[in-house]
């Protein structure tokens, strides 16, 4: 089923696959025109924490976690980019190092977009500033939201707010009363919802108990989304 109207997605996905929605032709060579396309195996690395850009990426397939690493070596993914969305950009803009890591989820297809290209692009398109300028405010909004899950939530209600979400980014070819899977290890989705792994693998145990999800493996299938929006309890 759609979510759409039962629970505001949009407080918690980023919205870069707009910024090259309706550019023009001339606008999209300028900026594609020595994209280098590469293949990314589960796992591999795209880029490092507090290393220094060289260009952009943009995912033509599979989907991207973004994430640091705390003080005790742990991962806390911040954010899942999906098929359409641009990464690493933000260390271009301020001219300083990556803040995050990324790695494939999946096997992946990217595009690398060198730094001179991306950021010509900018200075000759108004179109496309303008739409990162719209983009970066969204992304801003996305992780105060986060960071107000992490301190109002229960592990159980944050568990609950994240399947949605990635239920919204596995949906392929989505046709009413399929059910989505979603192909997350446990590991990584306790490092999304920013728990112990035996937490997360306690409270998956009590949804599929309940009839809310069922699983294969690693995948888990979200079988009636409404329950996971009433424990999620966000409007």
């Amino acid at each position: 089923m759609s979510i759409q109207g039962l629970f505001p997605i949009a407080k918690w996905d980023f919205q870069t696959e707009s910024i090259l929605a309706g550019l023009d032709a001339a606008e999209r060579d300028l900026l594609l025109a020595n994209r280098q396309d590469q293949v990314y195996r589960k796992g591999d690395t795209v880029f490092r924490e507090g290393t220094f850009p060289s260009g952009i990426f943009y995912i033509q397939k599979g989907k991207i976690k973004k994430f640091k690493i705390d003080d005790n070596r742990r991962e806390q993914i911040i954010y899942v980019a999906n098929k359409g969305e641009l990464i690493g950009y933000h260390a271009l803009l301020s001219q300083g190092r990556h803040p995050d890591s990324a790695a494939a989820l999946e096997e992946c297809m990217l595009s690398f977009i060198p730094a001179d290209d991306f950021l010509r692009a900018i200075q000759q398109s108004p179109a496309l500033s303008q739409r990162l300028l719209k983009t970066l405010a969204h992304e801003f909004a996305v992780l105060a939201n986060s960071l107000s899950l992490f301190t109002h939530k229960s592990v159980r209600e944050r568990l609950a707010l994240q399947l949605i979400v990635m239920r919204e980014k596995y949906k392929d070819r989505f046709e009413p009363g399929m059910v989505v899977a979603i192909r997350l290890s446990r590991e990584d989705l306790s490092n999304l919802v920013g728990t112990a792994r035996e937490n997360v693998v306690r409270i998956l145990a009590e949804f599929k108990r309940e009839g809310i999800i069922s699983t294969k493996g690693s995948t888990i299938l979200v079988n009636d989304v409404n329950k996971l929006i009433a424990i999620a309890d966000y409007k």
